[in-house]
């Protein structure tokens, strides 16, 4: 059966929105990258007799940083605690592994039940220490929040892929699409 002219669009175009897609993914993909590796830096420009209170500070706006609560290296703790280091370690192994499980052109989100779902092995661990029940530990932050790292860049990356193809749109250069 065939379809409108108006629901097909050209091979030209196409590849271009393939193309901005991967740009996008790239440009997020290396910027979780450096992202995580200045909240490892700390014990390594301390190692290397640099001062690392700025990246402390900085992170100490977005985490509590409890020595008790952080991967350690060479002696000096990471900038952030093991259940936010998960999340961060997450976001970069979905972002990475992004294009294994769907294609980078898909704007179409999964549906939200899968983003909440992420969030609930992290909500069992934090409640259950709350209340007295279990003694979480580095792992099982680091578990709990690697699995809502992946769950929230399933979602960004489709979302900041159509907040970039709609810019486009608006802007002359894109070409009639």
């Amino acid at each position: 059966m065939s379809e409108p002219a108006g629901n097909y669009s050209s091979i030209e175009i196409r590849a271009r929105l393939h193309s901005q897609a991967l740009r996008v993914w790239a440009i997020i993909l290396a910027i979780t990258a450096v992202w995580l590796i200045t909240i490892v830096s700390p014990p390594l420009l301390i190692n290397s007799g640099i001062s690392a209170i700025p990246v402390y500070s900085f992170f100490g706006y977005i985490c509590h940083q409890i020595p008790e609560r952080s991967f350690h290296m060479i002696d000096h703790q990471f900038a952030v605690c093991s259940r936010c280091f998960g999340v961060y370690f997450g976001l970069l192994a979905g972002v990475a592994t992004y294009p294994l499980l769907r294609t980078l052109d898909s704007v179409e989100p999964l549906p939200r039940f899968w983003l909440f779902l992420s969030m609930v092995p992290i909500s069992i661990d934090w409640s259950l220490g709350v209340l007295g029940i279990w003694e979480n530990n580095h792992l099982s932050r680091f578990i709990t929040g690697l699995i809502l790292g992946v769950g929230c860049a399933v979602f960004i990356i489709p979302a900041l892929v159509e907040i970039a193809r709609n810019l486009s749109r608006k802007s002359p250069a894109f070409g009639d699409s």
